[in-house]
């Protein structure tokens, strides 16, 4: 591009451009524009550039993105020059800084960011490099929210009825033992307790708000058809339920507009309240009992229960007939719910899933998704709320019963599903790349960080093996493959595993580095049986290297390459003893280097060296603890950093550097957790399709790409893959014409 040169004089009190009074001037990003004041006219009069017309003149300010001034006006050599760019504001004028009226208007024309923005409604930011994609999203996960403690209810209990939203919620009757009739509301910040329930009971459900709610059934002690309304200030009794019930269902946004259903013994009847008559309407599609229920009596959803056993059915109701629509990721029963929500958009929470769950579950209208847990697991539980973004849980058996109260706090957008046949339209962030000279996007959807899919099955059916490479160029090695320890090996190509040589000695419970087709075996056994041996992979065979100085197994961690690897933990005679040593491979030899801070086995490591990242794992302080330890190796020794929000041992993890990393799987229990690593923090994103631990997984792909092979799933040995793609975020580049 080219810098055009603008010769400035004065005459009659104003600025003369190459020969114009005044002249409106049009400029081109990419072009340098230089205002030459040597002209001895331009004494006392410097040229300033402002977003302002007359600028410090008419309070405005002088613009100075880009700008730059020589010289004293007047004299040889003195300019103010603009360097002009597609992120230079569009309206711009000139002006003399000390004196007024001299100026006029410069003009950026072509594809300027602010012209873009005003033209397309785009937010645009401006960037000299391209985001990392799986950062970016982390920032924006539409999952993000918690649940933090606020204060306790007055009397610990559970099997509670329960009313409203998080800053006006209604809690009556319940457990204590012995059956309560205490009634207490919530204000956002206390509970108070209020006029108690005419007849005690337990196991009932309530619908509307603090204001007008009605409760329906449970047991007093025994099943009962008793029904009362609270205005605000009292309970009075009703007219009296259809039948003698316990744990019903019920929905609505006061005591005289509200639909029960269900209960024990176990029924699908369905009932309409109109504050004085019950009406008999259509049944539910699966009777049940000990359910959850969010929203009206016109748009309503039921949620879990037991029918028996334990259920995950959802139903949504729209004032007529109840249709089934996408189930629970998990089967529960006693849970609770945000009883305000609606059809579309709902928060369920604990429940009995021996000995109970802290599992919560947003609703977006289409699909149950897991956000983050409550801090206690509970059963029985009370709940309020006003949809999937606010919510209330309180009381409940932990065990024992407790007065607990959490309030979920949201930090994000609503849950959304990208629609079927997604295109890559604009959807995300836009931004102005100005070192490529390009707009770009970020295609997201709405989506999760990326998701789990199902592979091809793998030949040999292996657990306690490892793998290395990525997720279309996958390699696997060693295990357990029944009557005993494999030297099997089998490399993936995305959609289908081939066996290849194997390995010359097998063994299980070892760790691996590399890629498909340039990979390091190492270590392996279990105590009595450790070994220090190493093989190196070329894409072909497996050849005997140098051993590690310190023979170990138990899974130790691993990162790296042939030629520059790392080895750490482990576990090692006598005993077995669990270890800190840390070893480094230069394509050669072994060097021992710094000691992990954390003695551990059985964990998760990821990156490529020197950037790699330990994780989870077992360790002997207590002996066999689950840890939730994060350690990150920056070349020349190890640090503590930010802990995994759920500890598991028998983890995989895959990574390209020790900032984007990826963990899944593990155990105890069984989990099929997974979460990204950012470089700062953990960040719970979509599970695995099956509770997997002890698998062969990929060692490259970061939070973008991931491969988990084998192993055990869901307590049997399986030989089912499932890939990890972050498929929903994309740069794009974008045209502006």
């Amino acid at each position: 591009m080219a810098t055009i040169t603008i010769t400035v004089t004065v005459a009659g009190g104003k600025f003369v451009l190459d020969g114009i009074s005044q002249a409106t001037y049009s400029a081109t990003p990419g072009n340098t524009y230089k205002f030459d004041q040597s002209d001895g006219t331009n004494g006392t009069h410097p040229l300033r550039l402002s977003t302002t017309s007359d600028g410090t003149h008419n309070s405005g300010s002088a613009y100075t993105d880009g700008v730059t001034t020589n010289g004293t006006p007047g004299s040889a050599g003195a300019y103010t020059q603009i360097e002009v760019t597609a992120t230079t504001v569009q309206s711009l004028f000139y002006y003399c800084s000390s004196h007024s009226g001299m100026g006029g208007a410069f003009n950026v024309g072509g594809t300027g960011t602010v012209q873009y923005q005003d033209r397309a409604g785009f937010a645009v930011q401006n960037r000299t490099t391209d985001p990392v994609p799986y950062a970016q999203e982390l920032a924006d996960n539409p999952y993000a929210g918690a649940w933090s403690s606020v204060a306790n209810m007055n009397t610990a209990t559970d099997n509670l009825a329960s009313m409203g939203t998080t800053t006006a919620a209604l809690a009556a009757g319940g457990n204590n033992p012995p059956i309560s009739d205490k009634s207490e509301t919530w204000n956002g910040t206390a509970w108070t307790e209020g006029n108690n329930l005419n007849t005690a009971r337990s196991h009932m459900h309530g619908a509307g708000i603090t204001t007008s709610a009605v409760i329906a059934g449970g047991e007093a002690p025994s099943n009962t058809n008793a029904v009362e309304k609270y205005n605000g200030t009292s309970w009075t009794t009703s007219t009296n339920y259809p039948a003698s019930k316990a744990s019903i269902g019920g929905l609505g946004a006061s005591n005289t507009a509200s639909v029960f259903f269900g209960g024990a013994p176990t029924v699908a009847e369905t009932y309409e309240f109109d504050g004085t008559n019950w009406t008999e309407t259509n049944d539910m599609n699966t009777g049940r009992n000990d359910l959850a229920a969010a929203g009206t009596q016109t748009a309503g959803i039921a949620i879990g229960g037991n029918i028996p056993p334990r259920t995950n059915i959802t139903e949504t109701y729209n004032g007529s007939t109840w249709t089934e629509v996408g189930d629970m990721n998990t089967a529960k029963n006693g849970l609770g719910a945000s009883t305000q929500g609606s059809t579309t958009s709902a928060l369920a929470f604990g429940g009995s899933v021996p000995p109970g769950t802290a599992l919560t579950e947003s609703w977006d209208g289409t699909s149950w998704t897991e956000v983050a847990d409550l801090a206690t697991a509970r059963y029985d539980i009370g709940g309020s709320g006003t949809g999937n973004t606010s919510a209330l849980a309180f009381a409940g058996g932990t065990p024992p019963r407790t007065a607990a109260t959490e309030e979920w706090s949201f930090s994000g957008l609503p849950p959304a599903t990208p629609a079927a046949n997604y295109s890559d339209s604009i959807v995300g962030d836009m931004y102005y790349n100005s070192s490529t000279g390009t707009f770009k996007a970020i295609k997201d959807g709405g989506a999760p960080i990326g998701s789990w899919a199902s592979g091809g099955t793998k030949n040999t059916i292996v657990n306690d093996g490892t793998g290395s490479g990525s997720r279309t160029a996958g390699l696997a090695f060693g295990g357990i493959a029944p009557p005993g320890i494999t030297a099997d090996t089998e490399t993936y190509n995305g959609t289908s595993w081939t066996e290849v040589n194997n390995l010359n000695a097998g063994r299980r419970s070892l760790t691996g580095t590399g890629t498909q087709t340039a990979s390091l075996a190492i270590a392996g056994g279990e105590a009595g049986s450790f070994t220090a041996a190493v093989e190196k992979w070329d894409g072909t065979n497996w050849t005997e290297v140098n051993d590690l100085n310190t023979a170990r197994g138990y899974n130790p961690g691993s990162s790296g390459t042939t030629t520059a690897g790392l080895c750490f933990g482990g576990r090692v005679d006598p005993n077995p003893a669990v270890t800190a040593k840390t070893e480094y491979y230069n394509g050669t030899s072994w060097t021992e280097v710094n000691d992990l801070n954390t003695a551990r086995y059985n964990g998760a490591g990821a990156g490529v060296f020197p950037s790699t990242l330990y994780a989870g794992g077992h360790s002997n302080s207590p002996p066999g603890a689950t840890l939730t330890v994060n350690e990150l190796w920056d070349g020349t020794s190890w640090s503590e950093s930010s802990e995994l929000n759920t500890g598991r041992n028998g983890l995989g993890g895959t990574g390209n550097t020790n900032t984007s990393v990826l963990v899944f799987g593990g155990t105890p229990p069984e989990t099929s957790k997974t979460e990204g690593w950012n470089g700062t923090s953990w960040t719970e994103v979509a599970d695995l399709a099956a509770p997997s631990e002890d698998f062969c997984s990929s060692a490259v792909g970061g939070g973008t790409s991931a491969l988990r092979a084998s192993g055990n799933v869901s307590g049997a040995r399986s030989g089912a893959t499932e890939e990890w793609e972050a498929a929903d975020f994309q740069i794009k580049t974008v045209t502006t014409s």
